[in-house]
């Protein structure tokens, strides 16, 4: 039995959950930790939270974040375009499908999936808006493409709407956010206190 659970809440089409995805499933890993995967809507989070989508901010911090991006992606070594072909993008789809390939194959599935659609955003230039996408990313994944059609069922968009209540009760404002026994760490630059924290 594992010693600690990750709730895992991101966003598909989130740059700072791409460039924290693997670290992530690395340290969960190594710590033998369980993680729930739960894919959430930031556009109901948002304006309960205090948060802005990325058109309404002001110049000076969109400008900012294409600095910490590019910095982030440096420090990484991870390939990633500062202005993907497909972004902004919608990421309700590849959510639904996430939680549809969680629900039929179990986390370490999900977890692959959603590394996966996270970097055909910003590293692939590719629309994970788009039904012929998502079924590529299935079939990368090596999972089945049943899971595409679970996807649109209502229990999937029921859970889908689950997770993002679960995201507002445990504090949750923006992605990614990791919690763990109700403590909360907010974006992938907290890893390190995460992986601390597992080690405790």
């Amino acid at each position: 039995m594992a010693r600690f659970v990750v709730d895992y809440y991101f966003v598909p089409q989130s740059p700072w959950a791409y460039l924290g995805h693997q670290r992530f499933r690395d340290i969960a890993r190594h710590a033998g930790a369980r993680v729930r995967v739960r894919p959430m809507d930031l556009g109901r989070i948002f304006p309960l939270t205090g948060g802005l989508p990325l058109p309404q901010r002001a110049p000076a911090r969109q400008a900012y974040r294409l600095v910490e991006l590019r910095r982030w992606a440096d420090w990484l070594g991870l390939p990633l375009h500062l202005h993907p072909a497909f972004f902004p993008v919608p990421g309700d789809a590849a959510a639904r499908l996430i939680l549809a390939a969680d629900a039929l194959h179990g986390s370490d599935a999900a977890m692959e999936l959603s590394g996966r659609v996270l970097q055909a955003v910003w590293a692939g230039q590719r629309n994970i808006n788009d039904a012929g996408t998502l079924a590529a990313l299935l079939a990368e994944s090596g999972l089945p493409e049943a899971a595409l059609a679970e996807s649109a069922a209502p229990a999937v968009q029921q859970r889908y709407e689950e997770a993002t209540q679960q995201a507002l009760q445990a504090g949750v404002f923006g992605a990614p956010s990791y919690v763990v026994d109700g403590e909360l760490f907010w974006g992938q630059d907290r890893l390190d206190f995460l992986e601390r924290r597992l080690q405790t």
